[in-house]
């Protein structure tokens, strides 16, 4: 495993539309974890999601975050952002139909970033990071 590496290394797979997991803590201590779209901008994670969903209400309660985004496939990459997440109530829609496309194409975005009723980007932006690749191992063979 390369562990000499930082994301600017995987630029190219966090391009990728892989679901990410996003972490975030129950009133009672324990953790959500929940599959969102996401768009790596500007070295942190952005996230849409609706004001009133338990994502964000957990996340305005207690911003401490992890977001995970990693490949199932060879050669088994990944990034993982543990940090504080803050809201951004601001260009919502444009950063939602952004990340919509990213996942669906431009075609659909515009439809469905109205019918996801996105009203806050949770951004995270790294506190403590990891990155792995497991390339070497998979070019061995």
């Amino acid at each position: 495993m390369r562990s000499d590496i930082t994301v600017a290394d995987l630029k190219d797979f966090l391009d990728e539309p892989l679901v990410a997991v996003l972490a975030t803590l129950r009133p009672d201590g324990t953790v959500l974890l929940s599959p969102v779209w996401h768009e790596w901008h500007e070295g942190g994670f952005n996230v849409s999601v609706e004001a009133a969903n338990a994502k964000a209400r957990h996340l305005r309660r207690d911003p401490r975050a992890t977001i995970v985004v990693a490949e199932s496939d060879a050669p088994l990459r990944g990034v993982e952002v543990r940090g504080s997440a803050r809201f951004i109530e601001e260009g919502v829609t444009d950063v939602a139909r952004r990340i919509a496309a990213r996942y669906i194409g431009e075609d659909d975005a515009a439809a469905d970033t109205e019918a996801l009723r996105a009203d806050v980007i949770v951004r995270i932006e790294p506190g403590n990071i990891r990155v792995w690749d497991f390339a070497d191992e998979y070019d061995a063979d």
